[in-house]
């Protein structure tokens, strides 16, 4: 949990009631780049998250071997250090066969041979560590990072600005992997999905919607709260290059689950036209929400959301679920639980056996062995 100090931005301040991002576990190594605050104060980061769905990678498993943990990217580039340890052991495991007496002291004791501490080991003990800060990409200074931008070509990178840590009611600024899950479903079946109209709930950064949009005719991209949706308006134009040559488009919308109507506000940034909403209803096949079952009050907002519109829609409609089942450890139970992923399960199973003669819901899970084209870790909790 960090909270950046606005004059001090070098020093991060760790407050309990602060969400911490995804981003950091993504790519821990990387440089992230905060290029504005927001109009809350809030630092917006941007970030590359790279498509691994060329041929060549696909054929290579490269999209596996860039996921790696730190620990075998280690091991993997210090391979002459590895063969030497190895065969360390394989010495004292021979020394072993031939006679526990060749490893104890004159009083008996076992001598342990321990590896020979090379030099960089002792120096490094005597280097403070490091401070971790965001480097901050400054305007006129773009070209300090040209290298990072090359590496990548336009058909194969996301761009997304974020927000890295920030107080629960906010969680929708920063990426989480259950939208990175919900993205990789998409690339793996593109043909499900091929000029479909699509409403997303509580679409947070956008980066679910884009990656449907390059494939779908149309995406509905809804959440709450003006800075929210102009963050995300804002990836929506950034990433053009991946929407436009399939021809799809991404709308940006306001709909609150709390409230039982569209909004049509004339004064309101991103609301809906009648001309919006009675497509959506004519066309709407594919509804999509990741990462949003974290609050009962708003899971049970939300059901009800979707029932209100999949009960107008004039078509049925298939809804897709992606989310993380977050454990915890609670007084009130003693024991390590998940109340917030219970609700959910038990507001799913209440929607399935909904009987009022008009709607009926079919649930299925949908298992994780489909390719992963995005760098996460897909723990066994998505």
């Amino acid at each position: 949990v960090v909270d950046l100090a606005e004059k001090e931005m070098d020093n991060p301040t760790f407050r309990s009631d602060t969400v911490l991002s995804d981003v950091h576990l993504h790519c821990p190594s990387k440089r992230h780049l905060m290029v504005r605050p927001n109009a809350v104060g809030q630092p917006v980061f941007l970030s590359y998250f790279k498509l691994l769905w060329s041929t060549e990678d696909l054929a290579s498993g490269k999209h596996m071997r860039e996921i790696t943990t730190g620990r075998e990217h280690q091991c993997r580039s210090g391979d002459e250090l590895c063969d030497k340890d190895r065969s360390n052991i394989k010495k004292e495991g021979e020394l072993n066969n031939e006679g526990v007496e060749a490893l104890l002291d004159d009083d008996g004791d076992l001598e342990v041979v321990r590896r020979p501490r090379s030099a960089s080991d002792l120096e490094a003990e005597d280097l403070l560590r490091d401070i971790v800060c965001p480097v901050i990409l400054m305007k006129g200074k773009e070209d300090a990072f040209e290298d990072e931008e090359q590496e990548c070509t336009c058909s194969d990178v996301v761009k997304i600005e974020h927000t890295m840590a920030t107080p629960l009611e906010d969680v929708g600024k920063q990426v989480w992997r259950a939208a990175l899950l919900l993205a990789d479903y998409i690339l793996c079946q593109r043909d499900t999905f091929r000029c479909c109209s699509v409403l997303e709930l509580g679409g947070g950064t956008g980066i679910a919607s884009i990656i449907m949009a390059t494939v779908a005719k149309r995406v509905y991209c809804t959440d709450v709260g003006e800075d929210l949706l102009a963050m995300c308006e804002r990836n929506v134009a950034l990433n053009k290059h991946l929407v436009e040559p399939g021809g799809g488009e991404v709308k940006v919308k306001e709909l609150d689950w709390l409230k039982d109507e569209f909004c049509t506000d004339p004064e309101a940034p991103y609301r809906w036209s009648e001309e919006e909403i009675a497509d959506l209803l004519d066309q709407c096949s594919v509804i999509m929400a990741a990462d949003v079952f974290y609050d009962d009050d708003l899971t049970d907002a939300l059901f009800r959301t979707l029932y209100r519109i999949t009960h107008n829609l004039r078509n049925s409609c298939t809804v897709y679920l992606a989310l993380e089942k977050r454990l915890n450890f609670t007084l009130r139970h003693m024991d390590v639980t998940c109340e917030a992923y219970s609700h959910f399960r038990n507001t799913l199973n209440d929607l399935e056996n909904l009987q009022d003669g008009k709607m009926k819901y079919t649930v299925e899970p949908v298992k994780l062995d489909f390719c992963q084209f995005l760098v996460y870790e897909r723990i066994e909790q998505l």
